[in-house]
């Protein structure tokens, strides 16, 4: 039995009450992994800018 499969099982035993619970954990982590994402993203972005933005490199792709 995969991860799925066994979620799906557990939440097929949860009480009614839980599931409120459980679907709101769901959206939370799809959210925390959207914004991890973008985060690094962004870090990477401003660490590259630094020889982005450099003279040298608009000089070599000059020519492309």
């Amino acid at each position: 039995m995969n991860t799925k499969e066994e979620l799906i099982n557990e939440i097929e035993k949860t009480p009614e009450p839980f599931l409120f619970e459980v679907l709101d954990f769901v959206r939370f982590l799809k959210v925390k992994s959207g914004r991890e994402k973008l985060e690094n993203a962004m870090m990477s972005e401003s660490s590259l800018a630094k020889d982005w933005l450099r003279k040298e490199e608009d000089e070599a792709w000059q020519s492309l």
